[in-house]
């Protein structure tokens, strides 16, 4: 199994990374299927899946994509996924201000522009946001400083007491809506980043 190293006060922290067979198994049941039915749906036999899930056997990275289309496992899940069965990764991905995104930079600002004088803003999956346009600056006026230093967090500048909390009227019922989304998407995407939006 590899393992992955991290420094934690001068001492050297080991975290095992999920095999393929932990990974597809973590799926599997996340999206409540049997084995026979992933199985029979992936078009390969159960006793193929259960010898991946157990470690009797590694997957082609054919199969590991078939299973993972069938998981409607995200992109990015896809690749740790590849890694682990010892592939190299099938999908790119790239920051918003790489120069090959330059055209998305684009489409993404005209889009915000044309939501004005209504504020509007371009978010990632973990709420980070990446563009705004100028009406923003009007709804965060007066808010806590600290919350839009370096990477601002949606999620947080919403709920915090110091944000725009205190001047959403229904922040309860608001509140309950965003953290029910928020249980979702971390359901339906397993994304690490979505349980720690207050970093």
């Amino acid at each position: 199994m590899e393992t992955l190293s991290f420094p934690y006060h001068r001492a050297a922290m080991t975290v095992p990374l999920p095999s393929i067979g932990e990974l597809l198994r973590l799926w599997r049941e996340r999206r409540r299927f049997s084995q026979l039915a992933l199985a029979l749906d992936a078009g390969i036999s159960q006793r193929h899946l259960s010898f991946v899930e157990s470690g009797r056997s590694r997957p082609s990275r054919e199969v590991v994509l078939r299973l993972a289309e069938q998981l409607q496992v995200p992109l990015r899940e896809q690749n740790a996924m590849l890694v682990a069965a010892g592939h190299a990764p099938a999908f790119a991905e790239r920051p918003l201000a790489s120069p090959d995104m330059a055209g998305m930079r684009l489409l993404i600002e005209r889009i915000l522009t044309g939501y004005e004088p209504h504020p509007a803003l371009a978010l990632d999956r973990g709420w980070k946001i990446l563009a705004m346009n100028r009406a923003v600056a009007l709804l965060t006026e007066g808010v806590d400083p600290s919350l839009l230093e370096g990477d601002v967090n949606a999620l947080r500048l919403t709920l915090h007491p110091l944000g725009l909390a205190p001047r959403i009227v229904n922040f309860d019922a608001w509140r309950g809506h965003i953290l029910r989304r928020l249980s979702h998407d971390i359901d339906l995407s397993a994304d690490r980043r979505l349980r720690l939006p207050f970093p």
